[in-house]
């Protein structure tokens, strides 16, 4: 059997690190009610803890970038990977929420820098005509780490205890960033991968006017912020949702949202026939409809097993959408791109964060049935917007 390329093992070493960081992010949703139970508070106040990781995780990121670019991209994931540890150490002897929130911000912190990086990363290192297919692989650590996590959240808490599944956060984190460790130590030894001389010697301000003032980057930048904000707020609720309307185990609602990773992975092993047959303005709408259709899933299902095909849907048709504008952010900025990727996942994961903030007291004051309903109403709207502006883009460069 030929062994493994500098190039693959690099990227697959990213995905199990970007693995881990979905993991970590997902992994407080289905055990909401049980953090609200141990700590006397509501669904939507637990929250917090999921809310406190994604507003660390999206405004740091817009840090990292230029530190990628000015160190070395790889070299900054690995140290990550392994500082996420200490969060999630914190998080296992968390005596009430306060603590728990700021342990899960100091994770958040410390991810903030694994997925953007890597992704600059492939950019820097792919050719264009393969980085699409490669960020589509590199995609698979993600999404399987969501589901992970949805479906580790769940089961640690109906049996062992929710610190369990911090523990068994720290026991990732360690070993991916021992492994990007050593691959650091190959590149160096091999010079694959090695930045450029004076590369990223802009400084945080320079770099963040230099994105901010690119028009079609602010595009790119406020609708990935919107997509965040209403997929990701409502699904962070599908668990305690499915929970309390059906009246199944934590485990078994997280593992139903977990789902939502088949329909990622369908994705992308159909993403090139897709492309080619829709075009990316085809992919956004495409994607702002199949995800309203998991959202009127979720709501108005008879039965739980309804919640399977609303998942699988909502993974499939967020990726349609989320890959399209990946693509374009990768090139939205080439001579800044660290920082360019930094600040599309700061804006993801902010959307994510408000997503979340918006959605707890949505539920809390009016019920699962407005969250669901206007994510179904929105989207559609979001991926019709973004379609427009690729047309209105192609034309301008046309012209």
């Amino acid at each position: 059997m030929p062994a493994m390329s500098s190039e693959a093992r690099a990227i697959a070493l990213l995905a199990l690190a970007a693995f881990v960081s979905a993991s970590a992010f997902r992994i407080c949703d289905p055990m909401l009610p049980q953090l609200a139970a141990e700590f006397g508070t509501t669904t939507g106040q637990a929250a917090r803890a999921v809310t406190a990781f994604a507003v660390a995780y999206g405004v740091l990121q817009m840090f990292f970038g230029p530190v990628g670019d000015r160190y070395g991209k790889y070299r900054v994931v690995s140290v990550a990977t392994v500082a996420c540890a200490l969060g999630s150490a914190g998080a296992v002897m968390a005596e009430s929420l306060d603590v728990l929130v700021f342990c899960r911000a100091l994770s958040g912190a410390a991810g903030a820098g694994i997925v953007p990086l890597s992704m600059a990363w492939i950019g820097d290192n792919v050719p264009y005509e393969r980085r699409q297919a490669t960020l589509a692989r590199f995609l698979t650590g993600t999404i399987l780490g969501m589901s992970a996590g949805q479906l580790a959240g769940g089961l640690f808490a109906d049996t062992i205890g929710w610190r369990w599944a911090f523990a068994a956060l720290v026991v990732g984190y360690l070993a991916v960033g021992v492994l990007l460790h050593l691959e650091v130590r190959r590149q160096q030894v091999s010079g694959f991968g090695r930045v450029e001389a004076g590369a990223g010697t802009q400084g945080f301000v320079a770099q963040a006017r230099l994105v901010l003032g690119t028009p079609w980057a602010r595009i790119v930048l406020a609708t990935v912020f919107a997509e965040g904000l209403l997929v990701f707020g409502a699904l962070a609720f599908a668990p305690s949702y499915l929970h309390e309307r059906f009246d199944i185990s934590l485990t078994a609602a997280g593992a139903l949202v977990a789902v939502y990773a088949v329909g990622g992975l369908i994705y992308t092993v159909v993403a090139g026939r897709i492309l080619k047959r829709l075009g990316e303005r085809g992919l956004a709408i495409a994607g702002g409809l199949v995800l309203s259709v998991a959202f009127l899933s979720y709501l108005l299902g008879p039965v739980w097993m309804w919640s399977l095909l609303a998942s699988v849907l909502a993974g499939f048709g967020y990726y349609l959408l989320h890959a399209t504008l990946q693509t374009n952010a990768t090139q939205m900025v080439p001579s800044a791109r660290g920082t360019a990727v930094a600040w599309f996942a700061s804006c993801l994961f902010m959307g994510q964060a408000a997503g979340v903030a918006l959605a707890g007291a949505v539920v809390d004051e009016i019920g699962a049935a407005a969250l669901f309903g206007g994510s179904a109403v929105l989207l559609p709207l979001l991926g019709a917007f973004f379609a427009r502006a690729l047309k209105a883009r192609a034309a301008i460069q046309q012209a």
